[in-house]
């Protein structure tokens, strides 16, 4: 998709802190980070979401889990950090590209305390 802000962003076309890049992926920073260390891994390749994969995006998102521990650790995340997948509207996606938040640097919120609870 060639107005996708982060497909503009991982062929170089507007600005970002990259922090990693091969040939499937891209890893830069957020603007808006909500903890001391936030960045996002996305695949090169334009998926919507989450709920678009299928098989052909496995290797794909394999590797990005993989990646994330060791981009986590070069960012100084030694004693953990948060992945946070947004698929949807009602799941808070704002960039329809598939990406893959990766927080810490500080004491992150448990989960259970996020869900909204009647």
């Amino acid at each position: 998709m060639s107005d996708c802000i982060f497909c503009r962003i991982s062929r170089g076309e507007l600005p970002s802190k990259r922090i990693y890049e091969d040939e499937d992926l891209f890893a830069f920073h957020d603007i808006h980070p909500l903890a001391p260390v936030h960045f996002m891994i996305i695949p090169k390749q334009h998926v919507d979401s989450l709920a678009q994969c299928t098989d052909e995006q496995q290797a794909m998102l394999g590797k990005i889990l993989l990646l994330a521990p060791q981009l986590a650790a070069e960012q100084g995340l030694a004693t953990g950090f948060r992945t946070l997948i947004n698929t949807g509207s009602g799941g808070g996606q704002e960039v329809y590209h598939l990406h893959v938040h990766v927080l810490g640097g500080q004491p992150l919120p448990a989960v259970k305390s996020l869900i909204n609870k009647p």
